[in-house]
């Protein structure tokens, strides 16, 4: 009785043995099968195919792709993989850029490539393939036309890393024009996204604007990739008066910004303008002569005369000449001006009487006629002084 149960017990344990034998067979013949298949390469360079239906890739070793030193490519393995979030489209690669290569079914190429000084990619195998001024797209199918003389239809996606510094130009009327490095900056949050500078940012790095600036007519120079040269235009007074954030647009590499001469410029938009993210924070101005503190003043951009000598302490009573000063002004163009401008606290802005101090200018406030008279008397005295003692000799 024992022994019928007992067997009755066993018999499904052979039966569930007996299937395991009979996977383990049929999974050691189908590996068996697959290391006789061997792809093969193609000799033909072909186009690529649709990536939602590949071939098979030729496998490389992976001695053989690191085995020369100036190769650029690191193996996947080797890396940490912190890819940054894709731009947008119209990225285009150069000098610096460090990009991610995925190549389908192929580990041993898949790496991290840097772009070199020329705009090339020295990859395995097949030497520097170019890559400058083209968009990632664009890119990831030069590498496969390149590497289709060596593979049968090869697939590669290409992916930015680490985005190089854009080179900006900006000209007129910002306090240092010139020519500006700007990093793609990450936005904050947990999808962290790369964005593009934007013209307010490159005017901020300038030092900002000018008093003179007319932002209502500002220019962005753009090469296309056709190399056509494409001029945009921009209204930063429709930033600050509608919020149009379409106006702050963003830039790309060799982008040139130049901002004119405003014809003219009302008060109260010179005050709306000093409040802009883009305006400078101070301006210098010089107070020399009589005044409680002369010297070298910071003021905010758009103070009038009168502000900038209450800055400096006022007038030193007993001896300014209270009734007007000169304002001293180096001009755009390279000329200084020079003009007299009637004192009046009680004024408000005004060209005239209280004109709005523009970068670098000087006020100088004169001696009064006694502080004159007392000057010139005490030059004399001093003079007498001197000569007295040599007379008394005799």
């Amino acid at each position: 009785m024992r022994l019928d149960m007992m067997q009755h017990t066993l018999r499904p344990l052979q039966k569930t043995t007996c299937r395991l034998r009979l996977f383990n067979w049929a999974g050691i013949a189908s590996t068996l099968l697959l290391l006789l298949v061997e792809p093969v390469y193609s000799q033909s360079s072909g186009s690529p195919t649709d990536r939602s239906t590949p071939d098979r890739l030729m496998p490389v070793n992976a001695a053989e792709v690191n085995a020369s030193p100036s190769q650029v490519v690191i193996p996947i393995a080797d890396l940490e993989q912190t890819q940054l979030p894709a731009l947008d489209e119209s990225y285009t690669l150069g000098a610096g850029d460090r990009i991610h290569l995925d190549f389908f079914s192929i580990p041993e190429y898949t790496g991290d490539a840097q772009v070199l000084a020329d705009g090339t990619l020295n990859l395995p195998l097949i030497g520097n393939v170019s890559v400058k001024g083209k968009t990632l797209h664009s890119a990831a199918d030069a590498i496969e036309t390149a590497y289709g003389q060596l593979l049968r239809n090869p697939i590669v996606t290409v992916s930015l890393i680490r985005p190089r510094p854009l080179r900006v130009g900006i000209a007129g009327e910002v306090n240092r024009p010139g020519s500006y490095a700007m990093s793609l900056r990450a936005a904050e949050g947990d999808a962290e996204e790369f964005q593009w500078p934007t013209v307010t940012q490159v005017i901020q790095a300038a030092g900002g604007i000018t008093q003179q600036a007319d932002v209502s007519q500002i220019r962005v120079q753009r090469i296309q990739e056709s190399g056509e040269l494409k001029e945009i235009n921009i209204d930063l007074w429709e930033l600050l008066r509608d919020a149009d954030l379409s106006q702050d647009m963003p830039l790309r590499d060799g982008d040139n910004i130049t901002i004119p001469v405003a014809r003219s410029l009302q008060p109260a938009e010179a005050t709306q303008l000093s409040s802009a993210s883009f305006a400078p924070d101070t301006i210098q101005v010089s107070v020399i002569g009589e005044v409680m503190s002369p010297g070298l003043v910071e003021v905010p951009p758009n103070t009038p005369l009168n502000q900038a000598l209450l800055v400096a302490g006022g007038f030193d009573r007993r001896r300014a000449k209270t009734s007007q000063v000169e304002l001293v002004r180096l001009n755009p163009d390279g000329t200084v001006t020079q003009r007299s401008v009637p004192i009046d606290f009680t004024r408000g802005i005004s060209e005239e009487s209280n004109p709005i101090l523009r970068n670098n200018d000087v006020v100088v406030v004169g001696r009064s006629g006694s502080a004159q008279f007392s000057d010139s008397m005490n030059g004399v005295l001093e003079t007498l002084g001197r000569i007295l003692p040599f007379f008394t000799l005799f």
